[in-house]
């Protein structure tokens, strides 16, 4: 302690000894102090900012803030932290318990609230409910899911009111009306029809309507129409139909030429006997008439897996229609060169530069379908159409061989009458019968990947875009810059289920001032 003197003003001295606390603190000790404070000030920073994320910025008060705070600097449990775990803990005991048969479950969240007031659940209650109702809720979906799937599918393979009509009206016409029977094309045209200096389209089609829109869009996409012919195949039923519609309809100055398959002489039983089998065969109709939902394990299988079976089910692909591309030499023997198209196609652009395409001696200008980065359409190889499973599939493929598209193809006819292609089709369809349809199931094209293997010759992908029937996302300025699109899938452009967005490109060349269309209601 130390003394101080203090001395009053009246001259009068008193000593008085004061004691004064001793001044221990150092410099050191106050550094030292400094240091720890900032050693934990972040820590404290770094709690505060969490709280506030958590939500405690709706804290008033120093003291709530510190009721939060406290306990993490001491190192306590949060008392929601320890109900949350205690929960986990709960939910994965109930994750393998059986869940009792019968148990009543609530509609909703709200009756599940209300239940659990009423009945005073328990925690492990409330698990077991809230579970079970998660997993009804989920088999709902799935369920439904299917069933749009399935009534989709019943959508894309029926036959549209107004087409029926429209079919049925021009058959009639071709009846009662000898204008609409008239030769076609005329009789001083008929040269025209084996004249290689003319470019010859193909369509093979039972669709008057689809066929009307290719024919039309050719025509009035050309720089040069008059160098037009078009050579369109259709069934015995509707062929008078088709006929009609042609012969009322007038596309000058291109040329139209109707057959019925029912008309080709080469088409007999002895040159297509896998076709014959194919269509009379009672595992190959229940497998595209049955019940397709029979026999499958909806949860087992995802939706895009089962609508990929729908799709292949598709009763077009036993159809003998849907086959005749690949007698094309044998059914026009005249012709070297051709472009065939597909029903569900459009075309934006002149085609007259297929004619100078050089294919290098192949028989087939296609375009692979295996440069894209969608799912459905433009990412396809040979393991998405076959199985590779199956030992010959295996032996005489390879799985990541980029596949073609059928729809819009260049063939050079003399090059193919050179070659095997028919009998190699005709060959790999009898095994796939043999094999109970274990090799393939989706229609045409898988054949026709190994008939022609060898003898594609690859074209520019934007004479041809597909996809317009599965994808609803499909990139609008890519469709109007194509050649040609193509509304390959379910969702068809005259059916209800096809796209809004992308029906009009298909429309737009449907005549709607036509007395036939107007009476039949057709897309109104």
């Amino acid at each position: 302690m130390r003394s101080i003197t203090i001395s009053s003003s009246n001259e009068f001295i008193d000593l008085m000894k004061i004691k004064v606390a001793a001044r221990h603190i150092s410099y050191r000790t106050l550094f030292h102090t400094i240091l720890i404070l900032a050693f934990l000030l972040p820590f404290v920073f770094i709690l505060t900012a969490l709280v506030t994320l958590e939500g405690v910025n709706k804290c008033s008060s120093i003291d709530c803030l510190g009721r939060r705070l406290g306990p993490r600097l001491l190192g306590r449990v949060d008392e929601s932290e320890k109900l949350a775990r205690d929960f986990y803990k709960i939910l994965n005991e109930v994750s393998t318990q059986e869940i009792p048969d019968g148990l009543k479950l609530p509609d909703s969240f709200s009756h599940l609230v209300s239940d659990m007031k009423n009945n005073h659940y328990d925690a492990k209650t409330f698990a077991l409910v809230l579970r079970a109702m998660m997993e009804k809720f989920e088999r709902d979906i799935r369920e439904s899911k299917f069933a749009e799937l399935m009534n989709k599918h019943f959508a894309a393979s029926s036959i549209p009111k107004g087409i029926h009509c429209l079919s049925l009206r021009l058959t009639d016409e071709y009846s009662s009306n000898a204008h609409a029977r008239r030769q076609l094309p005329s009789p001083e045209f008929l040269p025209v029809l084996s004249d290689n200096s003319f470019h010859h389209f193909i369509l093979a089609t039972d669709n008057i309507l689809a066929a009307s829109v290719v024919v039309s869009s050719t025509v009035q996409s050309s720089s040069k129409p008059e160098k037009i012919v078009f050579h369109v195949i259709t069934d015995k039923k509707t062929y008078a139909g088709m006929h009609s519609w042609f012969a009322l309809n007038s596309v000058s100055p291109a040329i139209v030429e109707i057959k019925g398959v029912h008309q080709f002489d080469w088409l007999t039983r002895e040159n297509v006997p896998v076709l014959e089998a194919v269509e009379s065969h009672n595992g190959v109709r229940n497998y595209y008439h049955g019940n397709h939902v029979s026999g499958a394990n909806l949860t087992e299988i995802n939706p895009r897996t089962f609508a990929s079976k729908l799709q292949s089910r598709s009763p077009k692909y036993i159809s003998l229609l849907n086959h005749l591309r690949i007698y094309i030499p044998e059914l026009f023997p005249n012709l070297d060169k051709v472009v065939f198209l597909d029903d569900d196609i459009v075309v934006q652009r002149d085609l007259a530069p297929l004619w100078d395409v050089d294919l290098g001696g192949k028989v087939n200008g296609a375009v692979e379908t295996c440069r894209g980065e969608d799912e459905w359409v433009m990412s396809k190889r040979l393991r998405n159409y076959f199985n590779f499973s199956h030992p010959l599939i295996a032996k005489y493929l390879d799985p990541e061989e980029c596949a073609w598209a059928y729809g819009m193809n260049v063939f050079d006819l003399q090059a193919w009458r050179k070659t095997n292609i028919r009998e190699t089709y005709h060959s790999w369809l009898r095994e796939n019968l043999k094999s109970n349809l274990t090799m393939w199931k989706l229609g045409t094209l898988p054949p026709a990947l190994i008939a022609f293997k060898g003898h594609v010759h690859t074209i520019d992908s934007s004479w041809h875009m597909l996809g317009l029937g599965y994808q609803n996302k499909t990139n609008i300025e890519n469709v109007k810059q194509a050649a040609v699109i193509h509304y390959n899938g379910q969702s068809k452009p005259w059916l209800e289920i096809g796209f809004e967005h992308l029906r009009p490109f298909w429309t737009k060349y449907v005549n709607y001032s036509n007395d036939f269309i107007k009476n039949c209601h057709i897309l109104e």
